[in-house]
């Protein structure tokens, strides 16, 4: 059995939705290991002029696999 953690976050990016995701996952990978799932949640535009794209994640990390 594992156990997965699941953690929420939000990228940004003036380009698109897909570098609003990339941005986010590229910040993930500095600071998290063993990530093991990756979901995109939704996807859309933000800020006054509704330039922003933003991507919301969920990520899944294996936290702890029991044989």
């Amino acid at each position: 059995m594992s156990v997965v953690k699941i953690i929420e976050l939000v990228g940004s990016s003036p380009k698109s939705s897909d570098e609003a995701v990339s941005n986010a996952l590229a910040d993930a990978k500095q600071t998290l290991r063993n990530i093991k799932a990756v979901d995109v949640v939704s996807t859309g535009l933000r800020g006054d002029n509704l330039d922003e794209w933003r991507a919301h994640l969920r990520i899944g990390i294996l936290v702890e696999s029991v044989d």
